[in-house]
């Protein structure tokens, strides 16, 4: 394809412009590994200046990496340069396609032949430009070991390409569906491992200032790295939290069908929660080994309204298993990752744990490893979580009446026991007895 690289150049200074203008003032949460960005009004004029300056220098001959170490923008690349890393974009180069467009691997010559993963808009997809900015913008200005890493970006004539880097593992997708004969199913601490993993970078961006809202946690998102340590990925739908004394942020509908929370789907009313609910989808589905929307017992249904009715009882949680654990994990912990996923699913979104309750919850479900040898040894006690006290008053009913229903089961069986042993006569004229019709 043929580009205007007097056109290519002006887009790229007005991209970085709009980032620039676009940029908050950002800082972490204490120890998150980030740093608080400079606010010095020279610092940023001088900077401004620069950028700009270059920006107006002629293209070299040869497509060069270009950064510039003092600015939050991310490095930019020529289209010519990801066309020679990516075999021009050939299908055999093809690693996936998503709302955003198609995926391609690659090698950059100007970074030492850097493997990378290039994603190219598609024109008539059903995202674009300002999706394109947004996950510039996001990805500049977080770093998380739970967040993937964007390297740099693309803007030439219609051109917009973003550059990541290239994680071996593919995603939670490629693994947890369809798994070929060839391929180990995930076992049960691997997926508790990748929800964790999940939680955490949730928990970056919900604790970021200002917040920002993730907006499409799924399967296909959730990006595998050597040792299936998960990313989050496509950051193209996030938006800004509420801030001050808003609640929620009024916006249009936006995410995957299956994983968006009800009240959101139904008012625009986007909150943190929202995403507290895409996560008890995702738990689910590392649970079950079904999609959010999946064929499940012979229908085509939301993996949520069958799972919900089994998810009341707790006799009926094994039938949620997915069959390809086959039984390998520990009944207490398996028990405590359904209530985990049941409360993040709850209908009301303010009953709905937050990301630092949820940690610690996965943190608890990832420390009790399970091994073959331990597979007849009861779990250790569930610590408590601050979970909002309703919820913790539904949990306890719960745990209470199964604990009444087993004491009193055997104070019965005893009882039983012992009258056998003294008087078998006796206990067979007082069956016959409490099998008289009551006057």
């Amino acid at each position: 394809m043929g580009h205007c690289p007097c056109f290519g150049m002006l887009n790229r200074k007005k991209l970085k412009h709009d980032i620039i203008n676009k940029e908050p003032s950002y800082e972490s949460r204490a120890g998150s590994g980030s740093k608080s960005k400079p606010s010095s009004a020279s610092r940023s004029k001088s900077s401004s200046v620069s950028k700009v300056t270059a920006d107006l220098r002629p293209e070299p001959p040869v497509p060069r990496h270009r950064s510039n170490a003092s600015s939050n923008v991310a490095p930019t690349f020529t289209y010519e340069e990801l066309a020679i890393a990516t075999n021009n974009f050939s299908p055999t180069s093809l690693i996936g396609r998503g709302g955003f467009g198609a995926v391609y691997k690659g090698k950059l010559e100007s970074t030492g032949q850097q493997v990378v993963a290039v994603k190219q808009l598609d024109l008539s997809g059903i995202q674009g430009e300002k999706e394109f900015l947004v996950e510039v913008l996001m990805l500049t200005l977080m770093h998380h070991p739970n967040l993937v890493n964007l390297i740099g970006f693309c803007a030439e004539g219609e051109q917009r390409l973003l550059i990541y880097e290239y994680l071996p593992m593919g995603s939670l997708e490629d693994h947890l569906f369809d798994v070929p004969p060839d391929m180990e199913p995930l076992d049960w601490n691997t997926r508790m491992k990748i929800a964790a993993g999940a939680a955490k970078g949730l928990d970056y961006l919900h604790n970021a200032n200002p917040p920002v809202i993730y907006r499409d946690l799924k399967a296909s998102n959730i990006l595998l790295d050597e040792g299936f340590h998960p990313k989050l990925s496509d950051f193209g739908l996030a938006k800004f939290g509420p801030t001050g004394d808003n609640s929620h942020v009024s916006t249009r509908v936006m995410g995957t069908y299956g994983y968006c929370a009800p009240e959101y789907a139904s008012t625009g009313r986007l909150t943190m929660k929202t995403d507290i609910y895409s996560f008890g989808v995702v738990l689910l589905e590392l649970i079950t080994g079904h999609r959010a929307i999946d064929d499940i017992n012979g229908r085509h249904m939301h993996l949520i309204h069958w799972a919900l009715p089994l998810m009341k009882d707790r006799c009926n949680y094994l039938k949620l298993a997915d069959p390809k654990l086959k039984r390998q994990f520990s009944l207490s912990v398996f028990n405590k990752a359904i209530e985990v996923a049941s409360i993040c699913l709850n209908e009301n979104a303010n009953l709905r744990p937050s990301t630092s309750d949820l940690m610690i919850a996965m943190d608890y479900l990832v420390s009790h490893k399970y091994e073959p040898k331990d597979a007849k040894k009861v779990s250790v006690n569930w610590p408590e979580i601050d979970f909002p006290p309703s919820v913790k008053a539904v949990i306890l009913e719960k745990d209470l009446d199964r604990d009444r229903a087993v004491a009193e089961a055997k104070m019965w069986g005893e009882s039983w026991r012992e009258k056998r042993r003294q008087s078998p006569q006796s206990m067979s004229s007082a069956s016959s007895r409490y099998q008289q019709p009551i006057a």
